[in-house]
């Protein structure tokens, strides 16, 4: 079973963003992109790299360049819980 966001914000996971720059298969002198999202353990990055593999091996448009950024959301430090919830006004 795949874990939420939640658990794997939890375990210390980040949301990666990639923005794959590829060139068309029939057209090598056009680039285009693609943006690849996931959470990802930084700075190793395995699941982004899995993917860049994956790219490679599979899809026919070479790359030609990859740029990404990590958001590490929440901590185990920053995460308790909220029993109740007041507003005023």
């Amino acid at each position: 079973m795949d874990e939420t966001p939640t658990e794997l914000m939890l375990k210390g996971y980040g949301l990666t963003t990639a923005e794959l720059f590829y060139r068309m298969p029939d057209y090598r002198n056009v680039l285009n992109t693609f943006v690849w999202q996931e959470y990802d353990l930084a700075p190793d990055h395995p699941r982004l790299f899995r993917f860049i593999e994956f790219w490679q091996d599979e899809i026919e448009g070479p790359l030609h360049s990859v740029r990404f950024t990590h958001r590490k959301m929440i901590s185990a430090g920053e995460w308790r819980q909220v029993v109740g919830e007041f507003h005023y006004h």
